[in-house]
């Protein structure tokens, strides 16, 4: 068989176009279900048990990740691994989320008498509304589709990114009831870029105690210049008697002195100082520093306490190696 581009990208254009009017169907036929759903989950004591077989297992496995990720305790349990003991996974206290296009699935149907004695409510995402699913189901969320994407309409395509889509519109719904912020998705996510960037405070990767260069405002050029080859910050503070910041000089300013062409030989730190340096508190979120120093273009930050004491100081490399940046 001669491969054909052409057919390959105008299949792959149909796929698009079908799936996205799959999605777009949805909205049409969003119902107050929905919020009957979202109401019944944010009443749950216990966990969202999510069910479905197949390729809507395999989507029910993504809806428990985002929904446990986004406040919603959930779980994934097979329903033929349930009808041989994980049922006893399923408490009362529990709902069952269900997921089954024609809503006929055999393993799923056989354990949904078992979650009516128990009481265990189940909500159900179905493309088949007056399927046994949906007979069984407390709340029905209509995720049908005219087509799949698949040219023989066999293989599910269409109907499980309509799925998806649901159990992710429920999850966003469930975190805005929930008043779930930034800082509670980084909890969950304490490995990841943004758990880095909402969970690192400028206090955990600054430089502290000696390692911080600073000199006093009388302090020879000389001795400035041996305290920041010394600490190696690229930079050094300017502090008066009781340790307050009064200024930084920093490699670049000592680049532009000599450029100028200016006698550094009988000066102090206090006239080649740049005054009122930008700093920054110990307790800010250390993806502030690296936007402070974005913004001001700047690669090194002075660390102060609420009375303006020098505290730490890190740069760019220290963000870095803490994966802030």
């Amino acid at each position: 068989m001669t491969f054909d581009a052409a057919r390959a990208l105008r299949l792959a254009q149909e796929t698009f176009d079908i799936e996205a009017a799959a999605v777009a169907g949805l909205k049409g036929r969003l119902t107050e279900a929905f919020a009957q759903a979202v109401e019944r989950i944010l009443q749950v004591r216990g966990r969202v048990v999510v069910m479905g077989m197949g390729k809507s297992g395999h989507v029910g496995r993504k809806v428990a990740a985002t929904l446990a990720s986004t406040g919603t305790p959930a779980m994934f349990v097979h329903p033929a691994e349930a009808s041989h003991g994980d049922l006893g996974m399923v408490k009362a206290i529990d709902l069952v989320l269900a997921l089954s296009n024609s809503g006929e699935s055999d393993e799923l149907n056989a354990i949904l008498p078992v979650l009516k004695r128990q009481g265990v409510p189940l909500v159900a995402i179905t493309g088949g509304r007056t399927s046994t699913l949906a007979r069984h189901a407390d709340v029905v969320l209509d995720s049908g589709v005219e087509k799949e994407a698949c040219p023989l309409n066999l293989a599910p395509t269409a109907s499980t990114t309509a799925q998806l889509a649901m159990g992710d519109a429920l999850a966003v719904a469930l975190l805005e009831m929930r008043g779930f912020r930034a800082e509670d998705f980084a909890r969950s996510h304490p490995g990841g870029a943004l758990g880095r960037k909402l969970l690192t405070h400028v206090s955990d990767v600054m430089r502290s105690g000696d390692a911080v260069p600073r000199v006093g405002a009388q302090s020879s050029f000389s001795d400035l210049m041996r305290e920041m080859s010394a600490k190696g910050l690229g930079a050094s503070a300017i502090v008066d008697a009781e340790g307050r910041v009064l200024g930084i000089f920093t490699d670049g300013d000592l680049r532009r002195l000599v450029e100028k062409g200016a006698d550094l030989r009988h000066t102090t730190a206090a006239e080649v100082m740049h005054p009122g340096p930008r700093t920054i508190a110990p307790d800010a979120l250390a993806a502030e520093a690296a936007e402070l120093m974005e913004q001001h273009r700047i690669t090194s930050v002075l660390v102060v306490d609420a009375e303006q004491r020098l505290c730490g100081a890190l740069n760019t490399n220290d963000l870095m190696r803490a994966k802030v940046i």
